[in-house]
């Protein structure tokens, strides 16, 4: 599994081969930046929860993936996806089924736009196994064999790995071709086995929230190498992350 790590600060990239980088980061910054390889996240979770939808077209998201694409080698940009637990449908008043169908409508909308070539990576969304699986039919041929596809709405499980467990088993049952991205699976979620084998990539900016907890630095990209190299070396020791 190769790990991106999550930044709040765009220039910090320089220091990483792989880094995960929010559009919201970028919509204020006039030039480019110093970058390995990345994947530009759509922000998806502070437009939906704080705004309950997102503030901008996705021909805006467009304009700012073609404007960054030729920064390192931007691997992916993840679609705009609508969000599935339990307090982010409280904000939008709709249903997990209505999210999916918002989800697969952005990501169509997407592939629409001129990106420059980037690729779109698809997000599943849901919140029980079963409905993940669901939203596999719903993007019907959309989903190519071998493509990345991102998981979502797990984030906040990671105190229970059991529950990532049960949906990306679902996920693979119904499609084991799928690489899988796993968006925030944080090292308590990835101490399982079976996370960190049906997950082909991952996110987090755990690093950030835990420095700030023991009294150091959360935007301090030492921490975030640290972090890094803590998973990285478990990884190929016992692959296994703790």
């Amino acid at each position: 599994m190769r790990f991106f790590v999550g930044l709040h600060q765009v220039s910090d990239a320089q220091h990483f081969n792989a880094a995960f980088i929010s559009v919201n980061r970028l919509r204020g910054r006039k030039s480019h930046f110093k970058v390995q390889d990345w994947i530009m996240d759509s922000g998806a979770f502070t437009e939906v929860v704080r705004h309950g939808g997102y503030r901008f077209p996705v021909s805006e998201y467009a304009s700012h993936i073609r404007r960054f694409a030729s920064c390192g080698n931007l691997l992916a940009a993840v679609a705009q996806d609508f969000m599935c637990e339990s307090f982010v449908l409280e904000q939008t008043g709709k249903t997990i089924q209505e999210h999916q169908s918002m989800t697969v409508e952005r990501y169509d909308a997407l592939l629409a736009e001129d990106t420059n070539g980037v690729y779109i990576m698809p997000v599943l969304q849901g919140y029980e196994p079963s409905d993940y699986v669901h939203h596999i039919r719903m993007y019907g041929n959309r989903l190519k064999p071998g493509m990345w596809v991102g998981v979502g709405s797990v984030c906040k499980r990671n105190s229970n790995p059991k529950s990532i467990e049960a949906v990306l088993l679902a996920i693979h049952q119904a499609r084991p071709d799928l690489r899988l991205h796993g968006f925030g699976v944080k090292t308590t979620g990835l101490s399982s086995s079976i996370v960190s084998s049906l997950l082909d990539t991952a996110d987090s900016m755990a690093w950030s929230f835990g420095a700030r907890i023991a009294g150091r630095n959360g935007n301090d990209w030492r921490e975030a190498e640290h972090f890094r190299r803590v998973i990285e070396s478990r990884q190929v020791q016992s692959n296994l992350f703790i």
